[in-house]
């Protein structure tokens, strides 16, 4: 049994579908969810579920080894990012050398990088003139978004979107495909 921890910032819709996808499952099982923000959404969501979730500070995340700790002693193999929004400390970056995997709102390269997150995205795809969003789900390394992609997925961007518009539609497709690319990746099918 591989045992994933999601880490959470906000309203946890992709924990929800993570969570819910792996439930039952005989080889993969959601065991913690963490968070940097003890207001996040998905902290509640999680314990509703049964799952575990802690939060920690920003300053447990990069100046002590308290969260390193607590994933080790809950035998965590794989780390999924769910719409967190700190960047992965290194001492975590190299305990779980291409085992953390993220999603991001549009179509990496493009799109990427610090600040590049929730609405930001949305609204420099628009700016942008682009005719196509959508998902990337890719592995965590030291630099933002640069990770070896392991999946995507496309919508069109419309005329008259707008941001709030457009995040919808990519939402669609991350709630369709990250739980089972997560999965394909965890089975050694990607």
């Amino acid at each position: 049994m591989k045992r994933l921890a999601i880490f959470a910032s906000g309203t946890g819709s992709n924990a929800k579908q993570l969570i819910d996808y792996f439930s039952g499952n005989k080889d993969i099982s959601v065991a913690l969810l963490v968070s940097n923000r003890k207001e996040a959404r998905a902290l509640e969501i999680a314990r509703n579920s049964n799952v575990p979730a802690v939060n920690f500070t920003k300053e447990e995340f990069y100046n002590s080894s308290t969260v390193i700790e607590k994933l080790v002693s809950e035998k965590i193999d794989f780390i999924v990012l769910a719409g967190f929004l700190i960047k992965i400390p290194d001492n975590i970056l190299k305990a779980y050398e291409n085992k953390i995997i993220n999603i991001h709102p549009a179509l990496l390269p493009d799109f990427g990088g610090k600040g590049m997150y929730g609405l930001n995205v949305h609204k420099a795809v628009i700016e942008s003139g682009k005719k196509e969003s959508g998902i990337t789900i890719h592995l965590v390394n030291e630099h933002y978004d640069e990770g070896r992609i392991l999946y995507q997925a496309k919508c069109p961007v419309l005329e008259n979107d707008t941001a709030e518009i457009l995040a919808t539609r990519v939402q669609e497709l991350e709630h369709r495909y990250f739980p089972e690319v997560v999965e394909h990746f965890i089975s050694g099918k990607l």
